[in-house]
């Protein structure tokens, strides 16, 4: 019996102790929450990487304020509201400098290509967004896609092309790996019309072909080098069809 007794009181003290334990812990936590509260507010808002929005539309759009508190903005709803609002925008990242101050850092869609569908010519970048519509005379402005047809477009959505999503999926690849090794600005005209080849009119002197399921890596590396070695007065057709070669054929 008496056994039985110190058990229950060695039970008791162990209860006791795992609440105390809690209470401790929830105190702590409370009184973080409060420190957080109370200091930490946001003083000055830097903002870097955008040239079409100003300070004042990426602020509205994230919904950030002078006096917000630094930790309690939640990052990622800040960042998708701002690509939602702001098409242009591709990526968005915050980043905290104790003890006031919040960076913003932004890339925005340089070299945009052009879909003319219905009379409309839409702006895709390469992570797949519609940023824009223009009329149809500033067509030849941009980089122009042919033989692609857009599902329902709408400015600030991703892009869809219905029986041509690998299409699609096809000309984003290939955009990205041409803005990725500073190739982009040099592209006129990508055709995507022909079932076996793809086009693409290169420096305005050469029509550069490509099968569908090529390397694009190696192949636009392939390429570089090619065009460096030609004349500047040279203009023709690049074949890079076939497996480890290239053919010029001048024009």
């Amino acid at each position: 019996m008496a056994r039985r007794r110190r058990y229950n009181r060695k039970r008791r003290r162990g209860s006791f102790a795992f609440l105390y334990k809690l209470l401790a812990f929830v105190l702590i936590c409370g009184a973080i929450g409060l420190a957080l509260a109370m200091f930490f507010k946001i003083e000055d808002i830097e903002i870097s990487g955008t040239s079409r929005y100003t300070n004042q539309q990426i602020t509205a759009a994230a919904e950030v304020r002078v006096g917000d508190n630094l930790f309690f903005l939640n990052k990622y709803d800040a960042a998708a509201r701002i690509r939602r609002q702001l098409p242009y925008v591709e990526t968005v990242q915050f980043r905290r400098v104790l003890p006031n101050k919040l960076v913003v850092q932004v890339t925005e869609c340089q070299d945009p290509v052009a879909i003319k569908q219905d009379g409309t010519v839409y702006l895709l970048c390469d992570k797949g967004t519609i940023v824009d519509t223009v009329s149809a005379a500033k067509w030849s402005q941009y980089i122009q896609i042919e033989g692609l047809t857009l599902l329902d477009p709408q400015v600030g959505a991703e892009a869809r092309a219905a029986t041509q999503q690998s299409v699609l999926e096809r000309l984003l690849t290939i955009l990205t790996l041409l803005d990725d090794k500073g190739m982009l600005h040099q592209v006129q005209v990508i055709d995507l019309s022909d079932a076996a080849r793809i086009t693409i009119r290169y420096t305005d002197r050469f029509d550069v072909q490509f099968l569908w399921d090529a390397d694009f890596d190696y192949k636009l590396d392939y390429l570089a080098a090619v065009v460096d070695k030609l004349e500047d007065n040279e203009k023709g057709t690049i074949d890079m069809t076939q497996e480890g070669k290239a053919s010029f054929i001048p024009s």
